[in-house]
C-alpha cells in the first residue's frame, strides 16, 4: 500500500482507529497516491470496443433502475459503460463499517469521512490533471476547496455547488418550515413570519379538519432517523437567523454549538408545548425514512421542518396523485419578526457528498475518464431534460420547454425508473446554471418552463402572495463568508472532536424526544438533565475543529 502524507490535521488521531480497519483499508488493491497509475491508458480508453462495468454503492435508499432504463442503455450503446448499484440498506455506519473491515468495495463509492480515515479511496488530483480535462475545467476555481485539509489530497468529486455561469434559481431545496397549501388558502393565505403564527395555524385547519382522505390529519411531523435527523436538530439556528451550519452557529468566524442554548430551548419547549395539543405525530421518534415518507404522501401531514429535497419524492407522488393542494410551501420563521430570515444560501460546494473511487477498483484511469465523458453538456442534456422531441422539445427561440404530457410523466416515480438516470446523476459531477446555449441545466430553473409548468392552483397561491415562484417566499442570500459553511468540515474520524460530534447527536436523539413528549410541567427538569448531559462531552475539542478548519479555509480557500 501506497503510504498516504502525513496530514497537518489530523495530529495523530486517526491512530485511534483500530489496527484491523487501517489494515483493511490497505487491502483492495491500488491504493497509491498515483491514483491507478499501474493501469495502462489505451486499454482504459472509454468506448463500445472496450466495454465495462462500474459497481456503485449510494448511501442513500432507492429503487433500481429498470433493466430497459433508456438512459443507461443509450450510455452502454455508445460508450460501453454499465453500472451495477447497491442502494443503502439499513444503518449507514453499519454497513461501511463492514465494508472497510473487509477490505471489499465498490468502484465508486458515496463520500464518507469514515471512508477518507480508512484509506479505503485513492487520490484523484492526479487522475484528473492526466485523464479528464472535462472535470478538470468543471472544478478549476473550486480545486483549492476540494482539498481535504488534513493531508492536501482531493479524494472526492463535489456533485452540486460547482457552478458554470449564474445560478438559476426558481426552485428552493433548502431547509424550511412546511406548510400544505391547503392549509394556506383555507385562511386566506396569510404571511407567515413567525413560529408561534405558524402552529397557530396549523392547530386551527386540524381542528377544523380532524382527518384528511379518511386518515387522522397530523398536525406537525418530525424526521429523527440515522443521518438525516436534522429535521429534529436543526431549525433553531435558523430561527435566530443564522444560515445551516449543522451542529454549530458561527459568528464572525468563530463557531459554538447551539444545542444547550436557550434558544433551541425556546424551539423544543414549543414542541412540547403542541405535542401536549395534539399537533404532533405520535409515531415521529418511532418511524423510519420510508415511513416519514410515506405518511407525507398520504396528503395527511400539514407541515414540518426539513429539507426540499429530502422529501421531494413524496411530493411528486402528491402530484401524481392530483394532490396539488397537499404539496407544500416552505417559509423562514423566526422567533421574532424583526429577524431577517437566512435560510436560502448561496450554492455552497458539496464537500460531503459525491464520488469517491475506491481502493478495490481495477481501473481507475478508465472509471474518471468515463466521469469526464459524462459531464459533456450532451450528456448532461440527456440526464436532466432527458431525449429531445421526446422528453422536451426546442422551441423557435431554442429554448427548452415541455408538454404537459411531458411534465407529468417527469414527476412519476415509475416512469422516472425507466427514463432518468437519478440514481447516478444524484451523485455525480454535474454542471448547474445554464448550458452555452442559454438553457439552464435543469427544467425546474428554465424561467420561462417554470412559469409554463406550474398547475393553476399554484398559479392561484403564488398570486395571492405577488411571488413569480417559491423561492421568493426567503430573502436573498448575502454573499457566503469563504469559510462557510461550517457543517462540511471533515471532524476526522476517530478524534476527540468526532467523538464529542457523536456522543451529542446520540445524547440529542435521545433526550430531545423525551423533552418533547413530556407534560409540560416536566419539560424543564428534562432540559436541565439534557444540558447537563452535554456538559459531560468534550464539546471544545468538537468547536476547536470546526475553528481550527474554518480559519484554515480563511487562509487558503481563494475567492473568486
Amino acid at each position: 500500500m501506497g503510504e498516504r502524507k502525513k496530514p497537518f490535521f489530523r495530529a495523530g488521531a486517526t491512530l485511534l482507529l483500530s489496527l484491523g480497519v487501517v489494515l483493511a483499508g490497505c487491502s483492495g488493491g491500488s491504493g497509491s497516491d498515483s491514483g491507478g497509475g499501474e493501469t495502462s491508458s489505451k486499454g482504459s480508453e472509454v468506448g463500445t470496443d472496450n466495454p465495462i462495468e462500474i459497481s456503485v454503492f449510494l448511501n442513500e435508499a432507492g429503487q433500481q433502475p429498470t433493466a430497459d432504463n433508456k438512459i443507461y442503455k443509450k450510455i452502454k450503446e455508445e460508450l460501453g459503460v454499465s453500472f451495477n448499484f447497491e442502494f443503502l440498506a439499513g444503518d449507514k455506519n453499519q454497513k461501511l463499517g463492514v465494508m472497510i473491515a473487509g477490505g471489499d468495495y465498490p468502484d465508486l463509492i458515496s463520500a464518507d469521512t469514515k471512508l477518507t480515515a480508512a484509506g479505503s479511496v485513492i487520490p484523484l488530483e492526479d487522475l484528473i490533471e492526466e485523464h479528464a480535462p472535462n472535470l478538470k475545467k468543471h472544478y478549476e476555481k473550486y480545486w483549492n476547496q476540494m482539498k481535504d485539509p488534513n493531508d492536501g489530497h482531493i479524494y472526492y468529486l463535489p456533485n452540486y455547488g460547482a457552478y458554470n455561469g449564474e445560478v438559476s434559481d426558481t426552485y428552493y431545496s433548502g431547509p424550511a418550515f412546511w406548510v400544505q397549501k391547503a392549509v394556506l388558502k383555507e385562511f386566506g393565505y396569510p404571511q407567515l413570519k413567525t413560529l408561534d403564527e405558524y402552529f397557530d395555524l396549523i392547530e386551527k385547519y386540524k381542528e377544523k379538519y380532524p382527518t384528511i382522505d379518511g386518515k387522522p390529519t397530523i398536525g406537525f411531523e418530525v424526521l429523527n432517523y440515522d443521518w438525516k435527523n436534522w429535521s429534529l436538530l436543526n431549525a433553531p439556528q435558523h430561527l435566530i437567523g443564522h444560515p445551516n451550519d449543522g451542529g454549530v452557529v458561527v459568528n464572525d468566524g468563530k463557531a459554538e454549538i447551539f444545542a444547550d442554548k436557550d434558544y433551541a430551548k425556546q424551539y423544543y419547549q414549543k414542541l412540547n408545548e403542541i405535542n401536549a395539543k395534539g399537533l404532533l405525530d405520535k409515531e415521529a421518534f418511532a418511524q423510519n425514512y420510508d415511513q416519514y415518507m410515506a405518511k407525507l404522501s398520504s396528503g395527511a401531514v400539514l407541515g414540518m421542518f426539513d429539507q426540499h429535497w429530502n422529501f421531494q419524492q413524496a411530493e411528486d407522488s402528491l402530484t401524481t396523485q392530483k394532490k396539488i393542494e397537499r404539496t407544500y410551501v416552505g417559509f423562514p420563521l423566526v422567533y421574532d419578526s424583526s429577524t431577517k430570515d437566512y435560510y436560502r444560501d448561496r450554492a455552497a460546494l458539496n464537500l460531503n457528498n459525491g464520488f469517491g473511487i475506491t481502493v478495490s477498483a481495477k481501473d481507475p484511469v478508465k472509471i474518471i475518464k468515463v466521469l469526464d465523458k459524462l459531464i459533456e453538456e450532451d450528456w448532461q442534456k440527456l440526464m436532466t431534460w432527458g431525449v429531445q422531441d421526446e422528453d422536451y422539445y426546442v422551441n423557435e427561440e431554442g429554448r427548452f420547454m415541455k408538454t404537459q404530457e411531458q411534465r407529468d410523466k417527469a414527476t412519476d416515480a415509475t416512469w422516472k425508473l425507466a427514463n432518468k438516470a437519478d440514481a447516478f446523476y444524484a451523485t455525480a459531477p454535474k454542471l448547474e446554471g445554464y448550458f452555452s446555449d442559454g438553457n439552464a441545466t435543469s427544467a425546474s430553473n428554465q424561467p420561462e418552463e417554470y412559469q409554463a409548468s406550474l398547475k393553476p392552483f399554484d398559479k392561484e397561491v403564488l398570486d395571492a402572495y405577488g411571488f413569480n415562484s417559491y423561492i421568493d417566499f426567503f430573502s436573498a442570500p448575502p454573499e457566503n463568508p469563504v469559510y462557510y459553511p461550517a457543517w462540511s468540515v471533515d471532524l476526522v474520524e476517530g478524534s476527540p472532536a468526532k467523538i464529542a460530534s457523536t456522543k451529542l447527536n446520540e445524547t440529542s436523539t435521545k433526550y430531545l424526544p423525551r423533552a418533547i413528549l413530556a407534560k409540560p410541567t416536566e419539560f424543564d427538569g428534562v432540559w436541565s438533565e439534557y444540558v447537563s448531559e452535554i456538559q459531560k462531552l468534550d464539546v471544545k475539542a468538537y468547536e476547536d475543529r470546526i475553528n481550527e478548519v474554518l480559519q484554515w479555509r480563511i487562509d487558503n480557500w481563494s475567492v473568486k
